[in-house]
This record gives C-alpha cells, structure tokens and sequence, in this order.
C-alpha cells in the first residue's frame, strides 16, 4: 500500500468533486497530514478546467483505480459512485452533502455529512473552524463549487449557509460571484465541440431503485436548443449503455438553466418506464417528460424516483 492518502469525488466528476478534492487535500496538509493528495475520478469538464486555470491551480492527478490506496471520499459516499476497486476498510474520512447510501466500514472514521448546496461550503467552514488561512485560489474553487452546485443559487439545494459562504469566499478570491459564476455557466455548458456520449457521461451517476438497477445523468445548458440536433444520438447512447451494462433505465436532464425546467429523457423496460411515469405525475412523450422548476438531480428527481420503485 502506498503513503499517499488521496483525496478523491466520484466518477463522471463535476466542479464540486474536484475542487472539493484540491481544498481537502490543502486543507489536511495544513493540518499536518502531509501525504494527502488531491485526485479526481475521471477526465476534468470544461467548467473545471477553466476554473482551474483562471486560479492558476494544478489539475488534480487522475484516479480510476484505488486497488491497495488509501482515500478520502468527498462529495459522495456510495461504492456505486466511487472510483474503482476500491476497499471499504481502505476509506479514511468522507465529507459530503448527498443522502447517505449504504456505505459500511469496520472501523469508525470522520464522516460529516451536511445538507447544504455543495460540498465546498463545507469545507470553507473545516477551514474556519481549524483556524486555517484560506488563500485566494482556494477560496475562489470553493466559491466556484457552490455556484456551480447550486445553479447560482437557483437550485432547492441552495440554503443560507451556501449564500453566505459564497460572500465571504468572493472577497477573499477577489472576483464579483455572479458576473464570475456566469462565466462558469458558459463553459458549462457549451455542447458545441461534445459528442453525445460525452454529454451522458459528463455528469452520471449509478443508483439502485428498490432493485431497479439505473443511471441517471444532467447536462446543463442556458437554451435547451443547444441540444436539439443532438438529441437523438444522446438517447442512442443511452441505449447503448442500457443494454452494455445491463441497466433497467437511464435517466438524463436536459436542465434550462435560465428557465428553471427540466426535460427528462428515459430510455429503460416497461416496468421502469411506469415507475417513472409515476415518480414524475406525467406520460412519457417521444422518451421525456419535462418538468418545470426542476433543477436539482438530489432533490427533486432522485427522491421521487426512490419513491416510485419503492417495494
């Protein structure tokens, strides 16, 4: 086993989970604990790229196979999410802010889990509470992961504690959070240069519904028909999936970030196809149903999903 302890999100990693890695791992070399080191658990996206260089910051190296490593989990704490081959006894500490999904170690560990917009609002605070400086790229990532998680505060996983962290964050990294989080939009969500499995890919996660083995994906844009011409080869590849890995359904939002909705495209069996026509009230039209004033793949499609297949 190696000396490093990595520091690492889930697979498909959004701008929380890698720069919640890169903060963490600062964090914990700070306190002393000098072989932690940041990872992400896949290929970077474009919003964290450009959060990344815009700071200056290191890209994280990439994980994707923890046999025999020592890891930090942050912002997810489900095996089906993690990188893999990894050891449950090989898990040192978790920090997150999704429901806690069956995760079972020999030993106790340092587990805070908080129900806040992102994972990096946490982490400000361990900076606080630990009399830790925070430097202005830090500041800046964690800033960044909570616009980002939080859809500027739009999304119903946005609280105070999200909304005051971003303030005090923005005056360290010296940038205005809004005008900055709409860059962050922008390279977000430019689909033009991205196949269409990259833009399943880019934001999946795997879940298991009572039994109903399923994924479950979002891709955010600011018009909904950036993705028009797209459409098509994106349920293609959600078959595709469907059939190679053996699930009962994929899921993937469609999100407008700027009107607030969702068009929810299914592809699955007939059984999944009732139950997610019950989890979202509506009748699946040409493969989705569109939601209004659903941004929030945490809160507002995954608990009516769990509730529909609930046995």
């Amino acid at each position: 086993m190696t000396d490093k302890i990595y520091v690492v999100g889930h697979k498909s990693p959004d701008t929380d989970s890698v720069t919640s890695a890169i903060a963490y791992a600062n964090l914990k070399n700070a306190m002393g604990m000098k072989e932690a080191v940041p990872a992400a658990a896949g290929d970077i996206n474009a919003e964290t790229k450009f959060l990344l260089d815009y700071f200056k910051v290191p890209y994280p190296e990439k994980l994707t196979d923890a046999t025999d490593k020592k890891v930090i989990l942050v912002d997810h704490n489900e095996m089906g999410q993690a990188v893999d081959n990894l050891n449950m006894e090989n898990i040192v500490e978790i920090v997150d802010h999704h429901k806690i999904g069956g995760l079972a170690t020999g030993k106790p560990i340092f587990f805070l889990n908080e129900p806040v917009g992102a994972t990096g609002g946490i982490l400000a605070n361990l900076y606080e509470q630990n009399n830790i400086a925070i430097s202005k790229e830090m500041a800046g990532l964690m800033m960044s992961a909570i616009l980002s998680d939080t859809v500027l505060f739009k999304s119903p996983t946005c609280t105070p504690r999200d909304k005051a962290a971003v303030e005090k964050l923005a005056k360290i990294a010296g940038v205005d959070p809004m005008a900055f989080g709409m860059e962050l939009l922008k390279a977000k969500s430019n689909m033009s240069a991205k196949s269409a499995k990259e833009i399943l890919l880019g934001d999946f996660k795997k879940f298991d519904f009572s039994g109903t083995k399923s994924g479950v994906g979002q891709v955010e844009v600011m018009d909904l028909a950036d993705l028009a011409s797209k459409r098509a080869a994106i349920l293609d590849e959600m078959n595709k999936m469907k059939e190679a890995e053996k699930m009962d359904m994929i899921v993937l939002m469609l999100t407008d970030v700027m009107k607030e909705a969702s068009d929810l495209l299914f592809v699955g069996n007939e059984v999944a196809a009732a139950g997610f026509e019950k989890a979202f009230g509506g009748k699946l039209a040409n493969n989705s149903i569109y939601k209004e004033k659903c941004l929030s793949r945490k809160k507002q499609v995954i608990p009516p999903l769990e509730g529909a297949f609930k046995k």
